[in-house]
């Protein structure tokens, strides 16, 4: 057994889905964060169990041919970046690796399903949102920025190369801005400051949306902030503020009130114009998007005259980006806002062969089959937890000749797959899809049919 600040060596042969190295040290799994498959590192034992240990680099004592050296000063400790430290290559590799482990131990299906991975043109600065925590420091000095790995500790930066510059640099004008006012950030015991600062952009047009999520509708010095950010930003187009004063790690609250502008972006994906309110879904790699919707599309094979049910619809994405090809969309979401959204975004591209439905996911497909709805294809984006064997059951009785089954998280995937294959279904094509460069997350687009149906 090795004992808590040990030294040892250790040769990283293998990734976790986290992204952490996997070493080695005889009966001792060691999980390391920030290697790379093929280092020798010294590291420093800093928990073990029976037979696994967590440690941290002290020194690399021969490099992986896949290290890279990081272009962010905060990498190894914000809990965003995995892989910056690894080529792209190398990270690509990885994650599609992810997903055949998934499926081939936990789905039991043959890990040839899972074709190339579609890579990312940029990777950096492609996300179209970001939510920057603030707080203030033991010392009651305001900090701005992103989580510390594992834990809701704000680690203070006011810059991240996986947002555009714009982000950037609104987000250290808001810190100048408190860093002299930090009575105006939300504590506990005031429950009115500000808790987070909230972005998004539409990149096709570059407007900005300036979101604050606060504890109450009004704060000290609001004003002021927003005419400033005004005069010198003229992309922003929208400023809202959401109000959240409860005590909980939800970053949104039930109310968001429009103090300057629309209450929503517009921007272009597959060719259709999209409104997005601040709590709508919307994939934040727009063009990576695309080639995701693109697979999605092919995945499904509609000819003009199928019934097309989108789950998990958002503001109607996906199913708007198939509408031009099936009779009938029907679009299921639980979201008031994001079904008003998807019914906006119909009718403003005029799609007009679409029903949207405010549901749970599991009570709306159990509505439909009761009013005798045949989808042909059924498509499915739920997050990161999966669907629920009950909706899986339902949409089985439904008897679609396809499904199409939209991933962020392998593993949940995988365990779903099973379901469907004892239950008709075959899995025809897995492929992955690099949504968010540089991070441990995966997308995976699979395509299922019907085993009486080719």
């Amino acid at each position: 057994m090795y004992r808590k600040n040990e030294i040892i060596e250790l040769n990283i042969t293998a990734l976790t889905s986290d992204g952490d190295g996997v070493g080695r040290a005889g009966e001792m799994v060691f999980f390391v964060p920030n290697t790379a498959v093929g280092d020798i590192v010294r590291a420093k034992v800093l928990k073990t169990k029976k037979n696994v240990g967590f440690a941290r680099v002290e020194a690399i004592v021969t490099a992986s041919p896949y290290r890279v050296e990081p272009d962010c000063p905060v990498s190894f400790s914000c809990g965003g970046c995995v892989y910056r430290h690894i080529s792209y290559e190398a990270e690509c590799a990885a994650k599609r690796q992810k997903v055949i482990d998934a499926v081939t131990r936990i789905g039991k299906l043959d890990g040839a399903l899972v074709k190339d991975i579609i890579p990312s043109e940029n990777i950096d600065g492609y996300r179209n949102k970001a939510m920057i925590p603030v707080g203030l420091n033991r010392d009651g000095e305001a900090v701005m920025g992103y989580y510390a790995r594992h834990s809701h500790r704000i680690m203070h930066c006011l810059r991240c190369q996986l947002s555009p510059p714009v982000f950037n640099e609104i987000i250290s004008d808001v810190y100048t801005f408190l860093k002299h006012r930090p009575s105006l950030i939300y504590t506990p015991q005031n429950r009115r400051g500000i808790r987070h600062l909230y972005l998004r952009c539409a990149e096709t047009t570059g407007d900005v949306m300036f979101c604050i999520v606060a504890g109450s509708r009004h704060f000290d010095g609001d004003t002021a902030l927003y005419d400033s950010l005004k005069e010198k930003y003229p992309q922003i187009k929208s400023i809202v503020v959401n109000v959240n004063a409860e005590d909980t790690n939800v970053i949104l609250g039930r109310y968001t009130h429009t103090v300057y502008g629309k209450p929503y972006l517009t921007d272009t994906l597959c060719g259709l114009r999209f409104d997005i309110a601040p709590e709508a879904f919307y994939q934040v790699n727009r063009s990576q998007a695309e080639r995701l919707y693109g697979k999605a599309k092919e995945y499904a094979a509609l000819r003009g005259k199928e019934t097309l049910i989108d789950l998990y619809c958002g503001a109607g994405t996906i199913g708007l980006s198939m509408a031009d090809s099936c009779k009938h969309l029907i679009g299921v979401e639980i979201i008031p806002e994001a079904i008003e959204n998807a019914k906006r975004n119909a009718e403003r591209n005029g799609i007009h062969n679409t029903r949207f439905i405010c549901a749970d996911a599991s009570q709306a497909a159990a509505t439909l089959r009761k009013e005798g709805v045949r989808p042909d294809v059924i498509v499915v984006d739920p997050p990161r937890k999966g669907l629920t064997p009950e909706l899986i059951d339902t949409i089985v009785q439904m008897a679609p000749k396809r499904v199409v089954y939209v991933s962020c998280d392998p593993a949940t995937l995988a365990r779903d797959l099973k379901l469907f294959t004892e239950n008709n279904y075959s899995v025809r094509e897995i492929t992955p899809v690099d949504m968010f460069p540089r991070t441990s997350h995966v997308e995976a687009v699979v395509m299922m049919s019907r085993k009486d149906f080719n």
